[in-house]
């Protein structure tokens, strides 16, 4: 890794990235520090190295516009993934295609680029749709909450028992390969579980009584179980860019709902 700083150091002179501030030198600040932690650039990527020691943060050449920072570095999957896997993309020279990025003390990454020694440092990787739905899928996703009436956990056989949720549509914020995504993320799809062998899609959370948009009639009696999976369709954009559709879908399973359906007897209460 010394290797790749110091060539770095003679071919990522002052250039000029797409939305990005002039870049100094990408400073050799002493020995790379096995990271195993978050990467600073966020989301699903881990920081393998870190250029760190001697006068990072403060040396002019490891700064930006005067402000001070720090390098950061990892290789680039073939198929725009995190920083763990199997299929590295590669360099003309067989090396790894290093993912460098150089970021403030409040956060803020004020450039990145690619890293090849051939071609020196180029314009910031394109976020694919495939990793979006990758980070998706990586995001805690909330369960919908089931509610049953009537709401005492019990009904009856043959009565049109109401199911809802209110979970509804909410936004969230990633970074990916250092770069800001903005995912608008709303319920696409319900699959209502009844618990008795049947079930029920839709597009609809139900409603609470009077709204019977969701309903259901038992016809034996027995303790069972409902509940109902969520799917989850998104849009998203990068750096405040354009929306974009993401291409697939999450699917998160609902927490059941203990129900006990029972027969109704008539009882004479008296004469009128």
């Amino acid at each position: 890794m010394r290797a790749l700083a110091k060539i770095v150091v003679l071919m990522f002179v002052v250039l000029a990235l797409p939305n990005a501030r002039n870049v100094a030198a990408f400073a050799d600040c002493g020995q790379p520090v096995t990271n195993t932690g978050a990467s600073p650039a966020g989301g699903a990527l881990n920081v393998v190295s870190q250029q760190t020691g001697g006068n990072c943060g403060t040396d002019p050449e490891a700064t930006i516009a005067g402000a001070a920072g720090t390098w950061h570095s990892h290789p680039i999957c073939e198929d725009g993934g995190g920083a763990l896997c199997n299929q590295t993309a590669l360099c003309a020279d067989g090396s790894p295609v290093m993912w460098v990025w150089f970021e403030a003390p409040d956060g803020e990454i004020l450039s990145q680029g690619t890293f090849c020694p051939e071609t020196g440092v180029t314009a910031q990787p394109q976020i694919t749709n495939a990793l979006v739905l990758r980070a998706l899928r990586r995001i805690d996703l909330p369960k919908s909450e089931l509610t049953v009436q009537p709401a005492n956990g019990r009904t009856l056989v043959n009565f049109d028992t109401n199911f809802y949720t209110e979970q509804g549509a909410f936004d969230r914020t990633v970074r990916l390969l250092g770069q800001r995504v903005d995912l608008h993320i709303w319920p696409s799809q319900f699959n209502w579980v009844f618990d008795d062998g049947r079930s029920l899609s839709s597009t609809s959370p139900g409603a609470p009584y009077p709204h019977l948009d969701i309903t259901h009639r038992y016809t034996r009696k027995g303790k069972l179980a409902p509940s109902v999976d969520t799917t989850y369709a998104a849009r998203y954009r990068v750096n405040g860019g354009p929306w974009r559709d993401v291409t697939g879908t999450v699917t998160i399973p609902g927490s059941p709902v203990p129900l006990e359906v029972t027969t109704a007897s008539p009882v004479l209460v008296g004469y009128h």
